[in-house]
C-alpha cells in the first residue's frame, strides 16, 4: 500500500524536526568543548598576569638591592624591570598560541553536517 501525501509529508516533518534537534545537540557539545579549551587559554593569560606580579613584588627589590652594589639603583631597577618584561611576554605568548590551537569558536563540525543534511536532501528531492 502506498502513503498519501499527507503521510509522507508528516513523516518528513517528524524526520527533519529530529534531525535539526540532533544537529543543535551536536552543536551544543561541540560549543561545550571549545569553550573549555578557550578557558584553558584564558587561565594561562591569567595566570601569566599574575605571576608577572608575583615575580616583581618578590624579585625587585631583592635583584635591585644585588646590583645597586655594582650599578646605580636606577640602573639596577631598569634591568630587572627588562627581565620582567620578558619573561611576561614569553609566558604571553604560550598563552596566545594555546587560545590559537583552539580555532575558530563556531560549531564547524555541526555545521558540516548539516551541509551535508541538506545536500542529501536536495540530492533525493532532484530524483
Amino acid at each position: 500500500m502506498q502513503d498519501s501525501v499527507g503521510d509522507l509529508v508528516s513523516r518528513a516533518s517528524q524526520q527533519i524536526s529530529e534531525l535539526v534537534r540532533e544537529e543543535m545537540q551536536l552543536a551544543r557539545a561541540e560549543m561545550t568543548q571549545k569553550g573549555k579549551r578557550f578557558g584553558l587559554g584564558g587561565g594561562l593569560f591569567g595566570g601569566a598576569g599574575l605571576i608577572g606580579i608575583l615575580a616583581a613584588q618578590a624579585l625587585v627589590a631583592a635583584a635591585i638591592a644585588a646590583l645597586a652594589l655594582l650599578l646605580p639603583v636606577w640602573a639596577s631597577a631598569l634591568i630587572i624591570a627588562v627581565l620582567l618584561a620578558v619573561i611576561a611576554a614569553v609566558t604571553a605568548a604560550v598563552a596566545k598560541k594555546k587560545i590559537a590551537a583552539v580555532g575558530t569558536p563556531a560549531p564547524e563540525q555541526a555545521i558540516d553536517s548539516v551541509k551535508a543534511d541538506v545536500a542529501e536532501i536536495k540530492e533525493k528531492a532532484h530524483r
